[in-house]
């Protein structure tokens, strides 16, 4: 939702300056943005609008097939993680009665597998899902914010 919110604001603050100043200038044509462009806009791995951006001529499908295996390979892996090593320290800690020595000692064990799924899942979406819907998008500009 977040993503969401921060296209919809660079989406609005790139169109509507133009808009103004075209009906502040009486034109006869309105620069409204078709609606295939704002489509494109919302699937491609960029928050900052423009009208166009460079396209590759072609999309590589063995990238895109090889990234997606890599999100399905880091889900996998988060699930083992999380089976292996969340699950049962806390199917122990439930045996037990409460106290604050076996809370802490659950928490304490966990941090490690929870910094390991939070880095799969950044991997996962950030890197090979978004790469994935770039190369199908044909979106050519990787290093845009550089």
């Amino acid at each position: 939702q977040v993503r969401l919110v921060m296209k919809a604001h660079s989406f609005i603050r790139e169109n509507v300056p133009r808009v103004l100043s075209s009906v502040k200038d009486k034109s006869s044509t309105v620069p409204i943005p078709r609606i295939s462009q704002y489509l494109y806009f919302l699937f491609a791995p960029t928050l900052i609008y423009r009208d166009n951006y460079p396209r590759n001529p072609t999309i590589r499908w063995g990238y895109v097939a090889t990234k997606f295996a890599q999100v399905l390979g880091s889900l996998f892996y988060a699930y083992y993680i999380f089976v292996r090593l969340c699950i049962p320290q806390v199917h122990n800690s439930s045996q037990e009665t409460f106290n604050l020595r076996g809370l802490v000692l659950c928490i304490f064990n966990s941090i490690l597998p929870g910094v390991l799924i939070l880095f799969l899942v950044f991997f996962a979406f950030l890197h090979c899902w978004l790469n994935a819907f770039a190369e199908m998008l044909r979106f050519a500009d990787r290093m845009f914010y550089k």
